[in-house]
């Protein structure tokens, strides 16, 4: 279960405001309600006061005869554009009791503490408990750069020249507006040079992060093949897209080569 970042899910109280919170007071809170926040270490304390946004997502789960277990992964996307987690896990110690909260810096802390939960055998198969495993939400695979990255896939997709007119679709621009983040990153060629006489082929990835802690790209094909050798810059959705169309032009100028030398 993941939400966006700016509104991100944390285990009920009733006393709380259900109005989003930041992640300043997102810590707060995680850290007020847990018995043993004390126990975190000094550096990831300070690491967190660096926070930009913050996401919560539901890792595991078992109920079973009146008792229950939580486990939700808490991730902090920082200054650096590093990525800091905390696992709280939320259990009561009898049926119908309060729950009790406790937070980890470490996966395999709250996985020993988790083992060490009095929870009974599995009843027979007509009341199995609820058991829901989720695999933990993968780290972002780019070292993003906090900036205006809404506006730089404005910008990108703007200055787009494709001419088959499969530009990116409304979908994708929608999504790109809730990118705060992104890292550019040279995925084949050699890097065009403004000026430069010299054939210039190139593919870059536009990686954006989104606020609700997904991931998407962009592909960008900067090229001069074309009749006059003019730099133009072509946006696809996918590397797929991306690399068919530069094997086109390829093709396209290859051909208009051949038909100049017949000439």
């Amino acid at each position: 279960m993941s939400v966006p970042y700016d509104t991100a899910y944390e285990p009920s109280e009733p006393s709380e405001s259900p109005e989003p919170h930041s992640p300043e007071e997102h810590l707060e809170r995680l850290l007020g309600r847990a018995l043993n926040s004390f126990d975190l270490p000094d550096e990831v304390m300070g690491r967190l006061g660096s926070a930009l946004a913050h996401n919560s997502t539901l890792h595991s789960a078992h109920h079973s005869s009146g008792l229950h277990r939580e486990t939700y992964r808490h991730t902090w996307l920082l200054a650096d554009a590093s990525v800091l987690t905390l696992w709280e896990l939320v259990h009561n110690t009898a049926p119908g009791a309060a729950p009790t909260h406790e937070v980890y810096a470490d996966e395999e802390e709250a996985g020993v503490a988790t083992s060490r939960l009095p929870l009974p055998p599995d009843p027979p198969p007509c009341g199995r408990p609820v058991l829901l495993d989720l695999p933990p939400d993968p780290e972002p695979r780019h070292a993003y750069a906090p900036d205006d990255s809404a506006d730089h896939a404005r910008r990108l997709l703007r200055r787009a020249e494709n001419p088959d007119g499969d530009h990116p679709g409304p979908q994708v621009v929608r999504l790109l507006r809730a990118a705060f983040a992104h890292q550019i990153t040279p995925a084949f060629g050699r890097p065009c040079l403004t000026g430069e006489l010299r054939l210039c082929f190139s593919l870059y990835e536009h990686a954006f992060l989104l606020f609700d802690g997904g991931e998407t790209s962009l592909w960008e094909v900067e090229h001069t093949l074309t009749p006059d050798g003019r730099h133009v810059c072509e946006v696809y959705d996918t590397e797929e897209a991306a690399r068919a169309a530069m094997e086109r032009r390829a093709q396209e100028w290859t051909r208009s080569r051949g038909t100049r030398t017949q000439g």
